[in-house]
């Protein structure tokens, strides 16, 4: 059924459908169209951080369920403190005591950075 609505012609139908027929149908080729490729980081942009694996996930989540929200940003003695009232393992506590004195960290990352993790 012909609505008469089309934006445009049954060609430019066609060219569109042929375009988007390696997606569709799972047989592009084995490289990326430079289209679709993602761009470098401009200048003063930080870099892509690099994928934990299984292990690193679980222990970086751990060590986050002892720092409170409340505690970034701050210091080791503020991350400390946060971390005793959360009753956070020995362990952690001294990874927290391993953290340089008098640098404020914002994210669990940068603690995880800064412990050499």
């Amino acid at each position: 059924m012909d609505r008469g609505s089309n934006k445009h012609s049954a060609r430019v139908d066609d060219e569109l459908a042929q375009e988007v027929r390696g997606i569709v149908q799972g047989v592009s080729g084995g490289r990326a169209d430079e289209g679709r490729l993602a761009e470098p980081p401009a200048d003063g942009e930080p870099d892509v951080s690099a994928v934990l694996d299984e292990g690193e996930v679980r222990d970086i989540s751990r060590l986050g369920r002892y720092i409170g929200r409340s505690a970034l940003p701050g210091d080791r003695v503020k991350l400390r403190q946060s971390a005793e009232v959360l009753l956070a393992p020995d362990d952690v506590l001294a990874d927290i005591d391993s953290l340089p004195a008098g640098k404020e960290f914002q994210t669990v990352a940068e603690i995880w950075t800064a412990l050499g993790r």
